[in-house]
């Protein structure tokens, strides 16, 4: 199923890319939090197969504006996308089979991360409404860090049977990598000076 939604999601994507979507702004987390309420209030039917869908697919239009802002806005644009999109893939690689070979109880983190998870929102919505650029980048390492340690523990619980619900594990590691990706484009972008 996570297959599925990223193929889904980067589909998705494409299309808004090729419709050369404007940017949502923060209208856009109104609807990420009303279809989020939909796949958790659905999660044990097949109607919380569409939600995720819906889900999943919506964050990857909404990725299509801030692709081609990096591709023709930047003249390092491309490196810096298939970076953000290599060091993703090999995280998420690399963390879920530390989790799966290591056999840790990574349920300890849960937590730690919904508070940074909760702190970082609250403070990324501070740097938009407020336009500050270094907190926007401390934003975006936190997401990094809390990304990453989402990873470690839904992988954790899934092996360990402490998340047996598919749509909700497919959820987690989803976001995760969304928000990874995200965090690792601005940051990128900063690090070569021209975002």
């Amino acid at each position: 199923l996570l297959g599925a939604t990223l193929a889904f999601s980067a589909l998705m994507a494409g299309v808004s890319m090729v419709l050369n979507a404007p940017p949502m702004g923060l209208f856009m987390i109104l609807i990420y939090f009303g279809l989020l309420f939909a796949v958790h209030k659905t999660q044990n039917s097949a109607w919380g197969l569409v939600w995720t869908f819906a889900l999943t697919g919506f964050l990857g239009f909404t990725l299509g504006p801030i692709l081609n802002m990096y591709l023709t806005a930047l003249p390092n644009g491309g490196q810096i996308v298939m970076t953000a999109l290599g060091t993703t893939a090999v995280a998420f690689l690399g963390l879920s089979a530390y989790a799966i070979k290591s056999g840790r109880d990574f349920s300890f983190m849960g937590g730690f991360l919904a508070i940074g998870a909760i702190g970082a929102f609250v403070l990324g919505i501070v740097a938009i409404l407020f336009n500050l650029s270094t907190l926007s980048l401390v934003v975006s390492g936190m997401f990094l860090i809390v990304s990453g340690g989402f990873m470690l523990y839904q992988t954790s619980q899934i092996v360990r049977g402490g998340e047996t619900n598919y749509i909700l594990a497919t959820i987690t590691l989803y976001v995760s990598i969304y928000n990874m990706f995200l965090s690792l484009l601005h940051i990128l972008g900063v690090a070569s000076g021209e975002d």
